[in-house]
């Protein structure tokens, strides 16, 4: 069952408290989505794609509009555009990397927040109400490529043995454990955290798109009788569950894109 059909089960069908129909509780099937074009045995097209295609638009639509006649006395949208950018560069790439070697790495960082944010804040925009991020292939692409940048960074400042070390904390003055330590670092270095850098984007998104499923399902639900009461209850909690939705929509684009900057700081600091 798709996304969509949950919510036809939900909204569109005379399904409440007391009626005698179960609780249509969101679930896995609440993040699949039928084709918009193709089918699912080949290639297809399908709603989370084409809020991935639009996002893309709209960040490029919204910095070419903003910095396309760039003005010396800044009117709102280059103003909001300038800031954006600048909290990015300063507060999160210069603040971990450096200014002077983190300052080539600043388009990439700006990207991948602005992108990240924009699929995030889909979960709250009317129509779409889906945060793209919640499903796993996007955020593993995206700490891929920041994976292979991190050690593609890390072979080219260290060389052969240098990325060794640094992948595996080599440190002769560990004595009888090294060998256990650089294990558990190499494995925790290449295999760990690109799955965590990812996971932790899509977890959190996959955690309150269903709760916030769950409090609007059940605000229609139970709209009968002395359950009124209770969807009130819920309806706030849908208010409340959104505002703190678009917290941590930023807060896990920063998280994100802070880590990216921690693992090329990284690769790029001298191995001790």
């Amino acid at each position: 069952m798709s996304a969509d059909s949950t919510q036809v089960l939900a909204f569109e069908t005379d399904c409440h408290l007391f009626d005698g129909c179960g609780f249509p509780a969101p679930g896995l099937h609440s993040f699949l989505f039928e084709p918009l074009w193709g089918d699912t045995e080949g290639l297809y097209f399908n709603k989370p794609m084409l809020l991935a295609l639009l996002g893309s638009f709209v960040i490029v639509g919204f910095f070419w509009a903003a910095f396309a006649r760039p003005k010396l006395v800044p009117g709102k949208l280059q103003m909001v555009a300038e800031a954006g950018y600048d909290f990015v560069r300063r507060g999160v790439v210069h603040e971990t990397i450096g200014k002077r070697e983190g300052e080539k790495y600043v388009p990439l960082v700006v990207s991948l927040f602005f992108f990240v944010w924009m699929m995030n804040l889909w979960s709250i925009i009317p129509l779409a109400q889906f945060p793209v991020t919640s499903i796993i292939a996007y955020p593993m692409v995206l700490a891929a490529i920041v994976y292979v940048l991190w050690v593609s960074l890390t072979f080219k400042r260290h060389g052969l043995v240098g990325a060794f070390k640094n992948f595996t904390g080599y440190d002769k003055s560990l004595g009888p454990v090294l060998p256990l330590a650089m294990t558990i670092e190499f494995f925790s270095n290449l295999i760990v955290r690109p799955f965590t850098h990812a996971v932790r984007l899509f977890a959190n998104m996959f955690a309150g798109h269903t709760l916030l499923l769950l409090f609007t399902i059940a605000s229609w639900y139970m709209l009968n009788g002395i359950g009124i009461a209770y969807s009130a209850v819920s309806f706030v909690m849908v208010i409340v569950m959104t505002a703190f939705e678009l917290f941590i929509q930023a807060v896990q684009a920063y998280v994100f894109v802070l880590l990216t900057c921690t693992f090329i700081q990284g690769a790029l600091a001298e191995h001790h």
